[in-house]
């Protein structure tokens, strides 16, 4: 499911779909006359033009002709144009229109405990799948069994809408102000196609309130009463905790909060093993979901942990930094540091739901914003010239839409190439000198002002190599520092910062490929290759210029 570009134009409509008994057309009838907005009922508009009912249509016709009926009109309908649409409840079970309506609206699921539901519709009448035609009249007929079997067959695809809204413990009002604060907050979603399948991300303010209602939606708790772990360090807690914690417990699940010291120090195997204690004292199983809320280290942290208590356990990386929303927290890579390397030990791991909400940067720290913006330049640079252009112009004020963007390169390459086998390399652009760095600070040295350094050392050796022209090295430099961001190393610890001593620091890097170390160098403004035969002296060179040995 493709993302719709943020500020794209006509206004987006608000679909609603779930299974019987949710009450669609109910709040979709509401929240039309509350935005003054028209009103599609598609059963309706299906029975008008078929002349019979949606029963007769079954009768006469077949099953098959009312979803042709139904395909049609989501391709009629599939345009942004501001209207409040209430779907039959198998019309977004099909894939093909759910790619459809997605383009043109905010596709939103009402939910709801099967129990409840089924209470809800009562005997089942005017439901054809519920009570088929030709059932004797007074001979009992199981309609709760074939509800039942319906939602068990229809769960999955119903999951794998972007947005939820749990209807069981809400008035019908609470679902409808729920429909507008979610429509309000204007989410953009993706759906992440991976070898094991896909999972979605999803971009919006106020997600951290929200995030219970997804998770409730895709069935993520070990027990019956909803059990989910939230980890998150010391730094984030305090921030954003209790607003998290509210939303899962509205949505009717039981957190449990675990707050692990912060900084990438303490980013290690001792760390993750102390987090294997707590899930055991906690009594975790296997389908119990694990939230990472927090920064890169907690997202690639607590992700190794997921990945590897009991085999594997559900992942929910909730990013709380620029950094962690443009790169830790998508594309599956998890890790902890060794004293011999970054991200040395870790796996690849698929979540279950990535929640980004922008509203937490509100309270991000000026070097943290800074830092961040070293990954989106290097977006720009990879993939993106327009993004590029509009932060070398320092024109990208909407910080939805340089997330949305960076985001949206990331995506692209990790689809292609989900275990960095081929082209999932470009994302390294600056990493091999980059990591080199944080291992001589012993990880004080924050990563994204590691990753400024290394591109700039890769945009200097790219430049050295004839790869690219010294006008895209001069803007990529020149936009690092028109943020701020450093582009030359100054040792932090007082030791050395010789060419040669970070040279022997990438000896451990994991991208070497047949011991020779592989370095992603910039061709043009959104086109990058990798180089893995370069001359040890032209790595030297190039690490004199940004070392101020040379140059």
């Amino acid at each position: 499911m493709a993302a719709r570009e943020p500020g794209s134009g006509a206004t987006p409509n608000i679909v609603l779909s779930g299974f019987m008994g949710s009450g669609k057309s109910e709040v979709a009838r509401a929240v039309a006359e509350r935005l003054g907005r028209p009103l599609i009922d598609m059963d309706e508009v299906i029975a008008q033009r078929a002349g019979m009912s949606i029963p007769e249509i079954f009768a006469r016709q077949g099953e098959e002709a009312f979803r042709r009926y139904e395909r049609a009109l989501c391709a009629e309908l599939a345009a942004p144009a501001g209207r409040v649409i209430a779907t039959g409840g198998g019309a977004l079970v099909d894939a093909a229109n759910r790619e459809r309506m997605a383009q043109g609206g905010y596709l939103i699921c009402l939910d709801g405990d099967p129990d409840v539901l089924v209470r809800r519709v009562g005997d089942g009448a005017g439901r054809p799948l519920l009570c088929p035609a030709g059932t004797p009249e007074g001979v009992p007929d199981d309609v709760a069994g074939r509800f039942r079997a319906l939602w068990r067959e229809r769960r999955a695809a119903y999951a794998a809408l972007p947005h939820h809204i749990d209807t069981t413990a809400r008035s019908r009002e609470e679902v409808v102000d729920a429909v507008l604060a979610l429509a309000a907050a204007e989410p953009i979603s993706w759906r992440v196609r991976t070898p094991g399948g896909a999972y979605g991300v999803c971009l919006m303010a106020g997600g951290l309130e929200w995030l219970g209602d997804e998770l409730r939606a895709r069935g993520a708790s070990g027990y019956a009463d909803g059990d989910v772990v939230v980890v998150s360090d010391t730094n984030v807690w305090p921030l954003h905790g209790a607003r998290l914690m509210a939303g899962l417990r509205r949505a009717r699940l039981a957190p449990h909060a675990v707050v692990l010291p912060a900084g990438e120090r303490f980013k290690t195997l001792a760390t993750v093993s102390d987090l294997y204690d707590r899930f055991v004292d906690l009594g975790m199983d296997r389908a119990t979901a694990v939230i990472a809320l927090g920064g890169g280290v907690i997202t690639d942290m607590v992700g190794f942990a997921a990945a590897t208590y009991m085999r594997g356990v559900p992942l929910v990386p909730v990013p709380t930094t620029l950094l962690g929303m443009v790169d830790a927290s998508v594309g599956g890579k998890v890790a902890v540091d060794h004293p011999r390397g970054k991200n040395l030990v870790g796996a690849f791991v698929e979540p279950l739901l990535v929640m980004l909400d922008p509203t937490v940067l509100d309270t991000l720290p000026a070097v943290e914003r800074m830092a961040g913006l070293a990954e989106v330049i290097k977006a720009g640079v990879i993939a993106d010239p327009e993004l590029f252009a509009a932060l070398e112009g320092r024109q990208a004020a909407d910080l939805r839409w340089v997330v949305a963007r960076a985001l949206q390169v990331k995506l692209d390459v990790v689809q292609e190439d989900p275990y960095e086998q081929g082209r999932r390399m470009v994302l390294n652009l600056g990493h091999t000198f980059a990591h080199a760095l944080e291992v001589l600070e012993d990880f004080r040295l924050h990563h994204g002002l590691a990753v400024s350094i290394g591109m700039a050392a890769a945009a200097y050796l790219g430049e050295l190599r004839g790869t690219c022209t010294t006008e895209t090295r001069e803007r990529i430099v020149g936009t690092l520092r028109a943020h701020g961001l450093p582009t030359r190393y100054r040792p932090l610890q007082g030791g050395t910062g010789s060419p040669e001593a970070i040279y022997a620091a990438m000896a451990a890097d994991k991208k070497r490929r047949g011991g020779r170390l592989r370095f992603v160098v910039p061709r043009a403004i959104g086109e990058v290759v990798v180089d893995d035969d370069v001359p040890e002296a032209d790595v030297l060179a190039a690490l004199g210029v940004v070392t101020g040995a040379e140059g």
